[in-house]
């Protein structure tokens, strides 16, 4: 792999490669069985400074870049999706107070996320509202010195277990989109209702949340920018966090190509190894070169995240869309590689299929990507 990664980057990535493969791969499989939470992998996250990753020093953390949060992301799916989510949901959680927060927010707010003593979690979905985010219903009234937001919101990964939720509202529903604001509530200080938890195909050790919100009260100081703001900060932050589903796709079609791959070395039958025969090579010669096409597009687009690129809209959505069909593509692959085998939960392929799927859906479906695309070519 010819990328540019700093020596700080590399030493970031192998620690973590290490402590996933002592710690995280062995709870893989469990996690998923029983779709708890894993708590002690946040804490192990935290301790080793890998929930400060999305945070540049200034505000407590170790880094900021988007090529290291794709880097410690891919690293953490290879072995377990639900885990990855831990370190991306911190950084699409925290982005929106990166992005548009007054120094004063980052430097209050930061922090604690970068620490890990605080979860973050984005609320932008509602039940009637997936793709057609400015169809929001959720209002924010404003009353002195504070906010009363009223709504619900749908499918809000850690919205359950978050310290820090940031939530878009209609602040004026007479403007369409442009009415729309953004607001971090702190749990303490502005609680939540949970609803309920979704019950999900994959990635089911991460908490998929209904959240309710009723007269829940928030300080004006914790808007993030002006009124109206609101969607333009959205659509910001998921140009900046597209490429961290990205990589979390990038990590789980490793994964299990990894495993496949060792598979069809030991499998005999016909008395030869599988791997022995044309038609599964030429399926492992097509899933390497998914693989390296999509690691280019995922690091390219983290790239332009960290150089401000003209072009980061498009190439963002470029690289969430080819590397989640592709991991959808290849764990279908990795299944048949195993073949019966690859159907059974002893082995981890068909969990990896599992979670894969998710990655075309959330963050904006791949056919809201296609959109996103063509009009940055139209524009």
């Amino acid at each position: 792999m010819d990328f540019d990664f700093s020596a700080e980057q590399v030493a970031i990535r192998d620690t973590i490669r290490e402590l996933v493969q002592d710690r995280v791969a062995p709870r893989a499989a469990e996690i998923d069985q029983t779709g708890e939470y894993p708590k002690d992998i946040e804490r192990l996250f935290a301790d080793n400074g890998i929930l400060g990753i999305p945070f540049p020093e200034e505000y407590g953390g170790i880094s900021g870049s988007s090529v290291t949060i794709c880097m410690g992301i891919e690293e953490i799916a290879k072995a377990c999706a639900s885990s990855s989510l831990i370190l991306a949901v911190q950084a699409l959680g925290s982005y929106p107070i990166l992005v548009a927060g007054s120094e004063e927010q980052k430097k209050r707010l930061c922090p604690p996320l970068a620490a890990g003593d605080k979860v973050a979690a984005y609320a932008l979905s509602e039940p009637g509202s997936g793709s057609d985010a400015a169809a929001m219903k959720t209002r924010a009234t404003k009353h002195g010195s504070e906010y009363v937001l009223n709504g619900t919101k749908q499918f809000i990964t850690h919205g359950s277990i978050a310290g820090t939720l940031v939530v878009f509202a209609q602040t004026d529903a007479k403007e369409d989109h442009r009415g729309i604001s953004a607001f971090v509530l702190e749990r303490e200080t502005s609680p939540w209702k949970v609803e309920k938890l979704e019950h999900k195909l994959g990635i089911r050790g991460s908490p998929t949340a209904q959240i309710v919100l009723e007269d829940v009260k928030v300080p004006a100081a914790n808007r993030l920018g002006e009124e109206g703001a609101g969607f333009k900060i959205a659509l910001a932050v998921l140009d900046r966090s597209r490429p961290g589903i990205g990589a979390q796709a990038l990590g789980i079609a490793e994964g299990a190509f990894a495993y496949a791959l060792n598979y069809v070395k030991e499998r005999q039958q016909f008395g030869q190894a599988i791997a022995s025969f044309q038609g599964i090579q030429f399926m492992l010669a097509d899933i390497a070169t998914q693989i390296e096409a999509s690691r280019h597009l995922v690091y390219q687009a983290a790239t332009k995240v960290d150089s401000k690129a003209p072009d980061l809209t498009k190439v963002a959505a470029m690289a969430k869309l080819f590397a989640s069909d592709m991991a959808m593509t290849v764990t279908t692959d990795c299944v048949q590689l195993l073949g019966g085998y690859g159907y059974i939960s002893d082995y981890p392929v068909e969990r990896m299929m599992r979670d894969a799927k998710i990655t075309q859906i959330y963050e904006g479906t791949n056919q809201i990507q296609r959109v996103v695309i063509a009009r940055a070519l139209l524009r």
